[in-house]
């Protein structure tokens, strides 16, 4: 789990923020995906001043700011900046107040300026420090986009997760992660998967090495990051096992608090396993569309078994 981003990685992701004071401060650490848009600190209440978020200015805020005097601004401000306030980031392109300039340099607080609607800007933060600080957690196994589903590939090392992959890749589906895919909750409901950075655009087979994706097949051929939207477990087939024929047994697999649809595969030799997932994940699709395969099957039985009786 990443504990804090800092202030300069912040700048360098948003192309549209610039650093107007605190060049310097840069390193202040951000622990909170929240911003706090301060407007009763501004009129001086304090008693549950959010003072470990970034200080979100927009126009409202200023305008009422601007309705004070030099030494009313310079009090509040001072109060606002607290050792652990990461920093001040002010929307529109607005000037910031001088008196929250010295205040903030007198503190060592970076202020920072967007030209970005205040709406806006504040979505974009917290969604770029919500995807940094969300639980992260690793997973073995291949992540690839087929027709648009994110299939995590899953199953026992020497499986053939990675040739799978990388025929589905020829087949014109897209890599994201081979070998490990680290996932991080989105939401409630979301699961992103993304490779470690020393792995990105690699692929790694038995016999052959390892093989850079961009490079053989070109960048259309992989996604930074995708939402997991289907688990694909291989296993070595058992002759003693009975497999299921209708399509009933789609598990769950938990990943955090979120459940994913899982589906068991068995690997048998001359099965064309690619195929068979990129069939796997079509068909679920469809139901997620509303059409289901194994219902129609079961409507046309038993249409067959009630014209049978009658002519019985």
């Amino acid at each position: 789990m990443t504990a804090a981003v800092k202030i300069e990685e912040l700048v360098n992701a948003m192309d549209d923020i610039t650093v107007v004071l605190g060049e310097e401060n840069l390193d202040r650490e951000i622990k909170i995906s929240d911003l706090s848009r301060p407007a009763l600190e501004l009129t001086g209440y304090f008693s549950f001043y959010p003072q470990d978020r970034i200080q979100l200015l927009g126009k409202t805020e200023l305008s009422f700011a601007d309705k004070m005097t030099s030494d009313e601004r310079y009090i509040v401000m001072k109060r606002m900046c607290q050792a652990d306030t990461p920093a001040f980031l002010v929307s529109r392109s607005q000037e910031p107040p001088k008196e929250l300039l010295k205040a903030a340099e007198e503190k060592g607080i970076p202020v920072l300026v967007s030209q970005r609607s205040t709406t806006r800007l504040s979505s974009n933060v917290t969604n770029f420090l919500e995807e940094r600080l969300a639980e992260r957690m690793s997973q073995h196994g291949v992540l690839v986009d087929i027709y648009g589903m994110g299939v995590l590939i899953i199953g026992d090392s020497g499986i053939g997760k990675s040739e799978t992959a990388l025929e589905l890749i020829q087949r014109g589906h897209r890599l994201v992660a081979d070998d490990r895919v680290e996932l991080y909750m989105m939401d409630e409901r979301r699961i992103i998967g993304e490779p470690p950075e020393i792995l990105r655009h690699l692929i790694e087979i038995r016999g052959l090495g390892v093989i850079d994706v961009v490079n053989l097949f070109g960048v259309g051929s992989i996604r930074a990051k995708k939402t997991v939207d289907l688990v694909i477990n291989l296993e070595h087939w058992d002759k003693n096992r009975q497999y299921d024929r209708l399509g009933y047994n789609l598990d769950k697999m938990r990943f955090f608090n979120v459940e994913i649809p899982k589906l068991s595969i068995p690997v048998k030799v001359g099965r064309n396993l690619s195929i068979i997932i990129e069939i796997a994940t079509m068909n679920i699709r469809a139901k997620d569309m509303g059409y289901d395969a194994t219902q129609t099957f079961e409507n046309n039985l038993s249409k067959l078994i009630n014209e049978n009786s009658q002519n019985n």
